[in-house]
């Protein structure tokens, strides 16, 4: 049977910073729109920045469907699993936002991640987080972490800053549903002065 806490518990952050991967479910408005759901793996990405707000450092990839959903309308879910020790599934469900590298928020925000890589990230989602639920995973198999991929990082390594802009401008500038995604417009700074944070 789930449980819905009134906020992220201690015990529930140490479970999803030691989680070497987790899922962020995004969707467009539109009907007939695409639901998008990604893995999110790499050590450092991912940081619980109060009982009420997390946060995740996200990396050019071929798709921008996330930043567009959240810049539409900003419904989103992020869902860990056990895949060692006791089953346990973890959801966060709120409203995110988009914030890109380069900004005063993104570089504010940035030095929460401070294990995790500078080569190819593009932004931060922040996620302010309205529901909180574990539940039983018994269904989720067992199994084991060999290691974190390099492959990302090798090459954006690779990328010159300039190379970077023009790959983001050609497979990232909309969502396949056509929506604007990145090079649009920051949304606000958040006027929050919560700074504490944990990462995983």
């Amino acid at each position: 049977m789930g449980t819905v806490h009134a906020e992220i518990t201690d015990r529930l952050a140490s479970f999803v910073l030691a989680q070497p991967v987790f899922f962020v479910g995004t969707a467009p408005l539109a009907a007939d729109g695409h639901v998008n759901v990604s893995p999110k793996g790499m050590a450092g990405t991912f940081v619980v920045l109060d009982p009420h707000r997390v946060a995740y450092l996200d990396y050019t990839g071929s798709g921008a469907e996330a930043p567009a959903h959240l810049r539409e309308n900003g419904r989103i879910v992020v869902m860990f699993c056990a895949f060692a020790g006791p089953p346990n599934i973890v959801r966060f469900h709120g409203t995110g936002r988009y914030v890109e590298a380069g900004s005063e928020e993104f570089d504010a925000l940035r030095g929460h991640f401070a294990k995790a890589e500078t080569a190819g990230q593009r932004g931060i989602v922040v996620v302010d987080v309205t529901r909180v639920s574990d539940s039983c995973g018994f269904s989720v198999p067992h199994l084991e972490l060999v290691e974190d991929r390099d492959l990302l990082d090798r090459w954006a390594g690779r990328k010159t800053p300039e190379q970077l802009d023009d790959y983001r401008v050609t497979k990232n500038s909309t969502s396949i549903d056509g929506l604007p995604a990145i090079g649009e417009p920051a949304a606000p700074v958040s006027t929050s002065s919560r700074s504490s944070a944990t990462s995983r």
